[in-house]
């Protein structure tokens, strides 16, 4: 069968944001107010620092402001791989901090403990699993890297290396040559019911939060900071800027994120027979090692959530509805996913949807501040903030408290990535970068001198 047939039915909205638990909005923000802490941003990153704020001095005074609602965007739309990782994996935290590496990976695991530990502690029901993440190797030439990685890894945390028949005990598709599984350092989630059960928690513990209330400007104000939204004005002593993929209200940090859209698919749920064809039963998280990878995992209703392979940036660095939707992408998602489970065949896909990530130039989170330090803002997730965005709000109030720790000691905390340039140079560059890595999948993984070349200064493009 024609793997496009099974999109037939796919409804063009993301599955996340449909389920029947979805708090109602709450209303915008009319008139002036003040407070002592303002966040902007309802997605994670800003409700983790609205709550932590809360958490850390119950009598601070905390405004939340989100332009849609809470959860709307990334937050309620990707695969729910919560890592944690603060560096996009290991590879890339040891290929940029490898002096700090273990503290990293310490704060990481702290910090995905803490977000079970909340999760737990505030009522969420958020479908959390521990279950741990393999990464598989499709093509020879990965399962030598990853076994390279498991030498690498081993000194930081639980990892075991699975050679091909042990991976396809573990989940039985015919591409897997092998695998590294991460067995404690990823948990699997409903993504939009964390953001949910955040805003509530945080409404629990006194943080006001208004949505359709879209941050328009920010200025100084007296000792202060103002920042204006369509019916009114927030005066606060400090601010947290949480608006990631969206041009941030610091002018200056513009250069340093471009949004990247991620598409994604979902099937209808498994019934037993198909459960028992592909195994499975530890029920990880899946992502493969090419350059241009699939993220995929099993949801609480047995549904397979399929994304990945394509990163798609539009010149100008424009976020728009439109871009959500991309029909040529779920095709190649469709073929992609029977080549992987071919036992699969006659299953149909109920959901198709995009949205866009902010990536930058080293593919995890940088850290800043403005307004001679009332301004604190994090950005740069590169997909990987859903267990990352915690340990950021973390970073954001300590920077606004203005006394050293151990996370803002770390040069990945004090140093900014480097910026992108300017189109039309960034749109050739991000397009050069795409195809060169999609070559270096064909070519067993061999780089070629433009990939080098972004290797030694840096910089480069990821999903």
């Amino acid at each position: 069968m024609d793997p496009v047939h099974a999109l037939r039915d796919a409804k063009p909205t993301p599955f996340w944001l449909e389920d029947p638990g979805r708090p109602d909005a709450n209303s915008a923000l009319t008139g002036d107010v003040r407070c002592d802490l303002l966040v902007v941003g309802g997605g994670y990153s800003g409700l983790w620092t609205a709550l932590i704020a809360k958490e850390r001095d119950p009598g601070r005074d905390v405004v939340l402001i989100e332009a849609e609602r809470a959860g709307w965007a990334a937050s309620g739309r990707n695969g729910g791989f919560c890592a944690a990782s603060l560096t996009h994996g290991l590879g890339n935290g040891l290929e940029r901090w490898p002096d700090e590496m273990a503290a990293l990976e310490q704060l990481g695991a702290r910090n995905l403990q803490a977000i079970e530990d909340a999760v737990t502690g505030h009522g969420i029901d958020c479908d959390w699993e521990r279950t741990g993440e393999l990464d598989v190797a499709t093509e020879p030439h990965q399962v030598e890297e990853l076994a390279e990685l498991h030498e690498l890894a081993r000194q930081y945390g639980d990892y075991e290396f699975l050679d091909a028949d042990a991976v396809r005990a573990q989940v039985a598709s015919p591409t897997y040559l092998g695998a590294l599984w991460d067995k404690d350092g990823v948990a699997m989630l409903h993504p939009a019911k964390l953001a949910w059960g955040l805003k509530r928690a945080c409404e629990r513990l006194g943080v006001r939060v208004f949505e359709h209330t879209k941050a328009l400007d920010i200025a100084e104000s007296g000792p202060g900071m103002a920042v204006r939204t369509p019916y009114g004005r927030v005066l606060a002593r400090q601010v947290a800027l949480g608006t990631n993929v969206f041009p941030s209200l610091v002018k200056r940090i513009r250069p340093y994120t471009v949004p990247v859209y991620d598409y994604a698919l979902m099937t209808e749920p498994l019934d037993a027979a198909q459960l028992a064809a592909i195994g499975w039963q530890g029920r990880q998280g899946i992502g493969d090692s090419a350059n241009q990878f699939h993220y995929y995992r099993l949801s609480a209703d047995n549904r397979i959530l399929w994304g990945g392979y394509d990163a798609v940036y539009h010149y100008g660095a424009k976020v728009r509805a439109e871009y959500d939707q991309r029909p040529q992408t779920y095709q190649t998602l469709a073929r992609h996913f029977f080549q992987t489970f071919p036992q699969l065949e006659g299953l149909r896909f109920t959901h198709a949807w995009g949205g866009a990530i902010d990536t930058c130039t080293r593919f995890s989170a940088f850290f800043d501040t403005a307004y001679r330090g009332k301004v604190a803002l994090a950005a740069g997730y590169t997909g990987l903030g859903v267990g990352a965005t915690r340990f950021g709000a973390e970073v954001m109030l300590d920077l606004l408290a203005g006394q050293p720790t151990e996370r803002t000691a770390l040069e990945m905390v004090r140093r900014k990535p480097l910026p992108f340039p300017p189109e039309p140079v960034r749109w050739a560059g991000i397009g050069l970068t795409k195809w060169s890595l999609d070559r270096a999948d064909r070519n067993a993984g061999r780089r070629n001198l433009w990939l080098k070349t972004m290797d030694r200064l840096g910089l480069g493009f990821d999903s």
